[in-house]
């Protein structure tokens, strides 16, 4: 086995959360230790991340969850992904001579999904008050807090951008028209002031839950909805289409909407059950590759070896494949999930992997879905060639670009067993200019519809987005036990693929499966605009070996060598049978931490 210098983990008995910056881990952490429990932490962490991270996530941005409740004994998804607005119909964007939504700008913006989730897990799982939750990001909005490098950098980059064209975002970013400082204190006055009035209208209320409610309303039907309502109706924006359009999102949308709860899908694979979101997430992936990889002998294979690499690459394409064919909505589209996950469907399936990297879009045939397939590889073919969109859509990371957003990940395990793993996006600074007197901006979510009708990720009215989020919780001999995630867009279920293959075949603790090389394909089309494909490509990190790159390259990998510590940003949360917790986060950027007592 190769040898990689890996951190120790963290581990505890008392509570455990990761995430992607050292203030909301802190704020987590101390949630849990004032005996709050992993709700109230996550919450809290969700909210402060907002202020903190605004180039990875906002408050008007998405936030899918998987979590597993002591007291229920349930594990439930709680869809933080909000709907399509009423007017973003196929017909009005083609109108206006688009072929691909936008991806960024007023009409890539669906309804706001993250507040009511964060507030309906606080609501009926944590113990918290609305201005217990909100305070810590009130604290860090109004005082300030030390800008994250990478937060001074996209703004820098976008300060001529936003001065031209999206002045609320330069008020906002750049306050009396200087730039950030990487290290200095950076305030957002304008947003502190949004949660205050949210507080204060939630306090008017008797009561927790009543509060709770009403901070709901607060959101959705009340000032900050009439604000986002008055912004869209009027504003005619610069977006990546290069030209100016305005919104479709009204308050009567967001008044319509809530988040809700949803069954998990899961899929047994040796000792473990993973859980997953429904396929309106690409999460359904992890489990079609896993289903796919069971048929192989992958304990015997080095965890960085170019046999390892090659046959996940391999059956990560062909889910990936499934997922461009097939996934969906499941209230607009019918997803046979269940056939893909069958036994018979994988196991004519893993024949199609090889010695040799594929170059082929291969998504499998399901009897009644063959227009379906047909129509998705034709709509694939006329994007594929674009020149653009090589690699992720979603990345900040060093080899990728800084002007493109991405997403934070949380895991937290408290004493009691409680287990979330959440992963809030969207709503990026770089994403969309920011509302007036709201200090944020919306999201833009929508980009990953296409404008052609017949397929299942086709936009209409009040359909979810299919996300790239996708956050993960897995059963070990049916007892609750590994909480983990990522951010990293298209790349998320496959960084977790190879983080739990490691961790299930090799017995590497959780820092050492995230510390080894990682590696992602680019060979199915981007999530994200301009929804390009790569195929035949890979990343891997560069210090697996000049001998496995090589190898890879002569099973016909198209390769593409990442610096070392730069591809993938796994954190984990562990619960071991004797109650021993523990957690790890990635080093890779020096944003995501792990803490425990």
């Amino acid at each position: 086995m190769s040898q990689f210098t890996t951190r120790p983990e963290i581990v505890g008995s008392f509570g455990v959360a990761t995430s992607t910056h050292w203030i909301a881990s802190s704020v987590g952490f101390g949630i849990l230790e004032k005996d709050g429990n992993a709700f109230d932490a996550a919450v809290a962490m969700g909210f402060v991340l907002q202020v903190v991270e605004p180039h990875l996530c906002g408050p008007a941005g998405d936030a899918p969850m998987v979590f597993h409740s002591a007291k229920t004994g349930k594990v439930e998804v709680l869809c933080g992904q909000g709907t399509a607005p009423a007017g973003a119909t196929i017909e009005a964007y083609r109108a206006q001579g688009l072929d691909l939504i936008p991806g960024s700008g007023l009409l890539a913006t669906v309804i706001p999904g993250a507040f009511d989730a964060w507030m309906l897990m606080l609501r009926d799982h944590g113990s918290l008050s609305v201005r217990e939750a909100l305070a810590p990001a009130i604290y860090y909005a109004e005082t300030g807090h030390p800008m994250l490098e990478r937060v001074a950098e996209t703004i820098a980059d976008l300060s001529e951008f936003f001065k031209e064209e999206w002045p609320t975002s330069y008020e906002t970013w750049l306050p009396g028209g200087q730039a950030p400082k990487a290290g200095k204190l950076f305030r957002n006055p304008q947003l502190a002031a949004t949660w205050r009035r949210v507080v204060e209208e939630a306090e008017s209320k008797t009561g927790r839950e009543a509060q709770i409610d009403a901070a709901r309303d607060a959101f959705y039907r009340g000032f900050v909805a009439e604000a986002i309502d008055s912004y869209a109706s009027t504003a005619v924006v610069m977006d990546a289409s290069g030209e100016k359009h305005g919104g479709v999102l009204t308050a009567d949308d967001m008044a319509g909407w809530q988040a809700s709860y949803d069954t998990p899908l899961t899929y047994d694979y040796h000792d473990w059950t993973v859980a997953k979101t429904q396929p309106w997430s690409q999460g359904p992936v992890l489990l079609q590759a896993l289903a796919l990889l069971k048929g192989f002998d992958i304990s015997a294979m080095d965890p960085t070896g170019a046999d390892f690499v090659h046959l996940v690459i391999e059956a990560m394409k062909l889910a990936y494949a499934d997922r461009e064919a097939y996934y969906g909505d499941p209230d607009f589209a019918s997803v046979p999930i269940e056939h893909l996950l069958s036994d018979a469907y994988n196991d004519e399936r893993r024949k199609l992997i090889g010695p040799r990297a594929s170059t082929e879009q291969r998504p499998g045939i399901v009897p009644g879905y063959e227009k379906q397939v047909e129509l998705s590889l034709e709509v694939q073919a006329a994007i594929s060639d674009s020149g653009s969109g090589v690699g992720a859509g979603e990345p900040t990371m060093a080899h990728l670009s800084d002007r493109k957003g991405d997403t934070v990940h949380i895991d937290v395990i408290d004493r009691h067993g409680n287990m979330v793993s959440a992963t809030p996006s969207g709503g990026w600074l770089q994403s969309s200019p920011v509302v007036p007197g709201l200090g944020f901006p919306l999201n833009s979510r929508a980009q990953m519809f296409w404008l052609t009708p017949g397929l299942p990720t086709s936009l209409a009215p009040g359909k979810r987005p299919r996300t790239t989020l996708t956050p993960s919780l897995a059963f070990h001999k049916g007892r609750p036990t590994l909480a983990f995630g990522t951010p990293g867009g298209d790349q998320q279920d496959q960084w977790q693929l190879i983080f739990f293959l490691r961790h299930v075949h090799h017995g590497l603790n959780l820092q050492e499966c995230i510390d080894f090389p990682l590696f992602h394909s680019m060979h199915f089309p981007s999530s994200f605009y301009p929804r390009g494909a790569a195929p035949g490509h890979m990343m891997i990190e560069e210090n697996v070996g000049p001998k496995i790159l090589s190898d890879l390259e002569a099973r016909g990998h198209i390769v593409n060598p990442a610096p070392e510590w730069s591809v993938g940003r796994l954190t984990a949360a562990k619960r071991d049978e004797d109650g021993l917790l523990r957690a790890a986060a990635t080093p890779r950027l020096m944003q995501a931490y792990a803490v425990g007592r």
